[in-house]
């Protein structure tokens, strides 16, 4: 491997105060999309944070400009910073062990894609064979990368991720012109087709891919990201897409007429698209029912699966005791967890509202859903402008991250 020279100039700690920066709109695993996305929206409540993982950049010397990024090659003031493989792993393993939730390992694009791929492939190489390290490896894939090093790669990674960054293509354009949609979906479809070949093969492949998208860079409506989201989900089978809002923080050369200072993406969108994601994921809610033609922008103020109850008050309220489960999860303030409890409660009881209480299921929105036994017990505003100001005043059932896989660190507990 050849031997990149380090800045003097830059120790260690400086580094990785950069690459904070540079990673800026990196996210690397669920628990922090959540976290991120939940402290976006006062309205929206968590559980206390987890601890992120962190994100070791081989080099911040890109030879892309893209508008949005701290390393593109049009921001002369900046110092860079390059690792070698080997470097970075030890650093990578160090951080790793510390914060002993995984590691992040990227780059910005060092030369060339290819180039800069076989650095990180015998980085997390050395990380696997010379210090052993067995913990979650998320891995960045270069855009347009060769299916071999992008092999070599997955070899030794939980998790490979390309961004695909825009909703639609003509963003490229406008806010990344080195990228297309060639270089990025190819490899997303390579890592794909290795990540089922190498399931039926049985050998060491990462088990999962991801993508991220920032929002806004377009000025595409939200409808337009959850249908995308979609067919990448469905095509490219992807574990997850995360979000991140487009800011443009520092002026770029050879963007000037794209007028990017007027775009700045509200941080709660992050929030609502992230629980729109989750209910077509996980909920079988489709891309019209989050966004429909008609309402093609996910609301501020109350959450998209409390806005479709807002659009389809016809079939409520709902008796709980002969609903079945995909009805009851698209009761506001009822989710996957607590309709499960109560299909399974109702196996040997009838079902009151005191006894949802004593199960710790709220009542504060589901109430006026409901009927338990023939009872309804939401008082006169089911059918009042009220009821939107009720539901937005009250909890997320709905958690950015219902689910964690088997790749994911701290998945199961």
């Amino acid at each position: 491997m050849p031997n990149i020279i380090i800045p003097k100039e830059l120790s260690t700690q400086e580094k990785l105060i950069l690459m904070n920066d540079d990673a800026l709109y990196e996210v690397g695993v669920d628990s922090e999309a959540e976290n991120t996305a939940l402290l976006c929206a006062a309205d929206i409540k968590s559980r206390p944070a987890p601890p992120k993982i962190p994100k070791m950049f081989l080099s911040s010397a890109c030879i892309f400009n893209c508008a949005y990024c701290g390393c593109r090659c049009s921001r002369e003031e900046r110092h860079n910073y390059c690792y070698t493989p080997s470097e970075l792993a030890k650093l990578a393993v160090d951080e790793a062990i510390k914060n002993k939730n995984g590691v992040f390992v990227t780059s910005a694009i060092y030369k060339n894609a290819d180039y800069t791929q076989e650095l990180l492939a015998e980085s997390v190489r050395i990380m696997r064979e010379a210090y052993s390290y067995q913990g979650f490896i998320h891995a960045k894939v270069m855009p347009g990368a060769d299916p071999l090093l992008i092999e070599r790669t997955g070899k030794y990674a939980n998790r490979l991720s390309v961004n695909i960054e825009v909703a639609q293509s003509s963003g490229y354009e406008r806010i990344a012109k080195q990228k297309n949609k060639t270089n990025i979906l190819t490899p997303m479809g390579n890592i794909a087709e290795q990540i089922l070949s190498a399931k039926y093969d049985r050998r060491k492949f990462a088990a999962s891919q991801t993508t991220q998208l920032m929002a806004g860079s377009t000025n595409e409506d939200d409808r337009v990201i959850m249908t995308l989201s979609n067919a990448l989900y469905k095509k490219y089978r992807l574990k997850r897409v995360y979000y991140t809002a487009f800011q443009y923080r520092h002026e770029a050369k050879g963007y000037e007429a794209e007028d990017l200072q007027l775009t700045k993406t509200p941080y709660w969108r992050m929030a609502r698209l992230y629980q729109a994601d989750r209910l077509i994921q996980l909920y079988g809610f489709s891309p019209d029912d989050v966004t429909p033609q008609a309402e093609p922008n996910l609301y501020e103020d109350i959450d998209p699966k409390a806005a479709w109850a807002l659009r389809h008050m016809d079939m409520y309220p709902v008796e709980v005791n002969k609903a079945d489960f995909d009805t009851l999860i698209r009761i506001p303030g009822i989710g996957i967890t607590y309709a499960k409890r109560i299909i399974e409660a109702r196996r040997h009881c009838t079902i009151t509202h005191d006894l949802l209480k004593k199960m710790r299921i709220s009542l504060k929105r589901s109430i006026y859903f409901i009927l338990c036994n023939g009872q309804y017990q939401g008082g006169n505003i089911m059918l009042s402008p009220e009821l939107r100001s009720v539901l937005s005043s009250g909890h997320d059932e709905l958690s950015i991250n219902d689910s964690l896989t088997a790749d994911e660190p701290n998945a199961g507990n």
